[in-house]
């Protein structure tokens, strides 16, 4: 029996399997009465099949009694060769390998995407209703009115997928209806539709179309005193360019139209004031002349002419207030991707009516609308312009209009956005019109969350005061909260 044993180790000792040791954990049964060690085990020793090894290495590396070299893809610890599992490989081990890093991409579900919308064609249209509930305080001097309000919203948008030309449709709308107080509601809509036409390489036209409807702010110097429902005002404009490019110069002509309708006012004893008097039409002919420094950075020039023509030959003050505009300006444009891109201008108008009693409105003008993304989630969007505002009051030109709004928008989360916004609109008379110049200032917060893709709950805050140089000051604040469902 001893002879046998002792050719059965050297059987084994000569065998280049049984020299390759590997580790086994102990089977559960053995855990279980406290052997908490892993054995040392080869496949004869086991009576199990010996584990296969290299046989590719060279032949004077297994002769028996010498020392077989460890296999280059061997653990350094145990000296087993890794198995092509590495869950299977680490089983036993004390000090288990530390994984890879794994860089993986940001998780996205069908909830945070934009809502599909609804396919007509080649065109998707995005719409949006609201419903919100509102409060409202205004105070003009010792005069306070506060009411409770519902306002139904629908927004949406319009665009084309074609493999030339586009055509994109954007408008919103709203209706307020009062719960409860006093003070007048404040529909408001507007529409507007843009068509590109890629008529060559080097040549790009526009053709461009809208609606508009507010109601005159009680706050305005043109409003009825005393009135219970100010005009509402009707807002249509057209217009066409086409621009061409001429290697690092850019041309561009075009054409725009706007028309005004007011319809009446409404007094607190049921009496309406007619405003036709006040409907116009303004028709403008513009041409623009770029270089481009950059295709990022194009300084331009333009020049444009137009006629402001009134329905009524004289106003009930019997002032002719048709007149001719002539404008100019310089400045430049900028489109560095997402980061920043925008327009900024600085020019001169003049409004010549053809009354002789009436004064030109001649003012420097400055234009601008910049959009920033400092960095990614934050939105900045920033708008400079000027307008000319004719006056009703006789003897009275108008007033040069000068705004500033800015709105920053973040997202707090991927469902979470933020927004904050400010601005301020300076109204200047001449300063022998006997009209009082006044400053407004405005601000604002909000919230939206979104539930999924279809749903935002969403709440506002908001703050307007107007200050007058010789008048009354007044004062607005407002809070709503709602719900936008979309598609």
């Amino acid at each position: 029996m001893a002879a046998c044993l002792t050719a059965g180790s050297l059987a084994a000792a000569a065998s280049p399997a049984a020299a390759q040791a590997v580790w086994q954990p102990l089977p559960a049964s053995a855990a279980d009465r406290g052997q908490g060690q892993d054995t040392l085990a080869t496949g004869a020793a086991t009576g199990g099949t010996a584990p296969a090894t290299d046989t590719t290495a060279p032949a004077t590396a297994r002769k028996a009694g010498q020392p077989t070299e460890p296999d280059a893809a061997a653990d350094t610890v145990t000296g087993s060769v890794p198995s092509a599992d590495p869950e299977a490989a680490d089983m036993g081990r004390l000090n288990l390998r530390e994984s890879p890093v794994q860089y993986a991409p940001e998780r996205t579900t069908p909830d945070d995407a934009e809502a599909p919308g609804v396919r007509l064609g080649t065109l998707t249209l995005r719409p949006a209703f609201s419903q919100r509930l509102g409060v409202e305080s205004n105070r003009t001097g010792g005069d306070k009115q506060q009411r409770t309000f519902w306002e139904s919203g629908l927004k949406g948008s319009l665009t084309s997928d074609w493999s030339r030309h586009q055509l994109t449709v954007t408008g919103e709308g709203y209706w307020q209806r009062n719960l409860s107080g006093d003070g007048a509601t404040d529909p408001r809509a507007n529409i507007d539709a843009d068509l590109r036409l890629d008529l060559s390489d080097s040549t790009t036209a526009h053709l461009r179309a809208g609606y508009g409807f507010s109601r005159e702010d009680t706050s305005d110097p043109n409003a009825i005193a005393g009135a219970s429902v100010q005009s509402g005002i009707h807002h249509f404009t057209g217009g066409a360019d086409v621009e061409h490019d001429f290697g690092r110069l850019r041309g561009t002509l075009g054409a725009d139209v706007e028309r005004w309708l007011y319809s009446d006012a409404e007094l607190s004893d049921g009496t309406k004031v007619s405003l036709s008097e006040r409907n116009r039409t303004a028709g403008t002919l513009r041409a623009r002349l770029g270089y481009e420094i950059s295709p990022a950075l194009i300084p331009f020039v333009e020049a444009s002419i137009g006629r402001v023509l009134y329905d009524e030959k004289t106003d009930s003050g019997g002032y002719a207030r048709s007149a001719d505009v002539y404008a100019a300006k310089a400045g430049i444009t900028s489109d560095f991707g997402e980061k920043l891109r925008g327009e900024l201008s600085l020019g001169y108008r003049i409004q010549d009516f053809d009354d002789s009693r009436l004064d030109d409105i001649a003012a420097v003008t400055v234009d601008g609308n910049i959009a920033w993304s400092p960095h990614r989630g934050t939105d900045v969007d920033l708008r400079l312009s000027t307008t000319i505002d004719p006056s009703t009051t006789a003897g009275v030109s108008g007033a040069v209009i000068y705004a500033l709004n800015a709105t920053v928008t973040h997202h707090l989360r991927s469902d979470l956005v933020a927004r904050l916004s400010g601005g301020t609109a300076w109204t200047d008379y001449p300063s022998d019109a006997g009209v009082s110049d006044s400053v407004k200032y405005t601000a604002g917060a909000g919230l939206s969350y979104s539930l999924n893709r279809y749903v935002d709950l969403t709440a506002d805050v908001g703050y307007e005061y107007t200050d007058r140089r010789s008048a009354t000051d007044s004062e607005t604040w407002n809070a709503m909260v709602g719900l936008t469902t979309k598609r």
